[in-house]
């Protein structure tokens, strides 16, 4: 289980930061979003993977730490609300320049 969650959060992090060289500004939204999803992911096996262990400390029992799981979804959340503002950030820089490039070059 370990392998696979490794090598998950291998490709996450090479395909976010293949897009994130792009010279468009939706490909480097969606390389970002790659990127958090890796970080996600690793914070969550931060936690020590186990089977049916409850979160609870109990004298001599084994416990799955809480912690990782609550800095995961607290991570959800803010990636989510970066995300939207970002794609609505990018959603006016198209507007406004009428093309999606990072640097905004002018038409000549």
């Amino acid at each position: 289980m370990e392998a696979l969650l490794a090598i998950a959060i291998g490709i996450l992090t090479t395909c976010g930061v293949f897009l994130i060289l792009r010279a468009r500004t939706f490909p480097l939204i969606l390389g970002l979003t790659l990127l958090s999803y890796a970080v996600n992911l690793f914070l969550f096996a931060s936690g020590r993977m186990q089977m049916d262990a409850p979160p609870l400390i109990r004298d001599g029992a084994s416990y799955t730490d809480p912690l990782p799981q609550a800095l995961v979804l607290t991570a959800i959340v803010i990636g989510f609300g970066m995300t939207a503002y970002l794609v609505m950030l990018a959603l006016r820089a198209l507007a406004e320049s009428g093309d999606d490039h990072v640097d905004a070059k002018e038409k000549q």
